[in-house]
């Protein structure tokens, strides 16, 4: 599972610091295995659909950053390389949790967690950290196209989350579902965006 999402790391960092698509260098994997139970929303945009779940609790390893997230690349191969060090595998793709609004925070004190789901409850040290996300009722969707073109999508889950009367309740979760490797380029990646969210008071 490692080897298998190790070229998405890389991918991670260039899109965010070129904001342009291309062909990754990666060898090739084994098939993606996910399925999207919506339509894969393309840029420009327009049509994104969306819809909503009960999240179940998934226990995780990961490393907090502070700053751009742009820079989740790099946060992403850390979360990596600590993980392997301890021999813990993860169970699944990759994701990352943002904290804060970049409309509403400094950059340098934007706050993120670059993460790996684990099968259960496990004892960490140092940099990498433990914990679960609890079950949630959550806004989803699914977007394709390189990482910085994801919150393009934003507006469409928070439009659908006042249709509901529903507020977000947690940080933004973009789970990494493509790896790069197997894909000829950028635009065929697809990231699902996760809002979790609560009724609005």
């Amino acid at each position: 599972m490692l080897q298998r999402f190790l070229p998405l790391l890389v991918l991670a960092a260039c899109s965010a610091s070129s904001n342009t698509t291309g062909t990754p260098g990666a060898p090739n994997q084994a098939p993606n295995t996910f399925v999207a139970d919506l339509p894969i929303a393309r840029a420009p945009f327009r049509d994104v659909q969306v819809d909503w779940k009960q999240r179940l609790d998934q226990p995780y390893v990961f490393v907090e950053a502070r700053g751009s997230y742009t820079n989740v690349g790099r946060s992403l191969e850390r979360v990596f390389a600590l993980a392997a060090a301890a021999g813990i595998e993860p169970t699944g793709a990759p994701f990352a949790l943002y904290y804060d609004d970049p409309g509403k925070v400094a950059v340098d004190a934007l706050r993120l967690r670059a993460c790996l789901p684990v099968a259960g409850a496990l004892e960490t040290k140092g940099e990498l950290g433990y914990g679960v996300l609890e079950s949630t009722t959550v806004a989803y969707a699914f977007v394709a196209g390189p990482y910085p073109e994801v919150p393009r999508s934003y507006p469409a889950l928070f439009a659908y989350l006042a249709r509901m009367d529903w507020v977000e309740n947690g940080p933004i979760r973009e789970i990494y579902l493509v790896n790069p490797g197997e894909v000829k380029d950028f635009s065929e990646l697809v990231t699902e965006v996760q809002v979790p969210a609560t009724a609005a008071r």
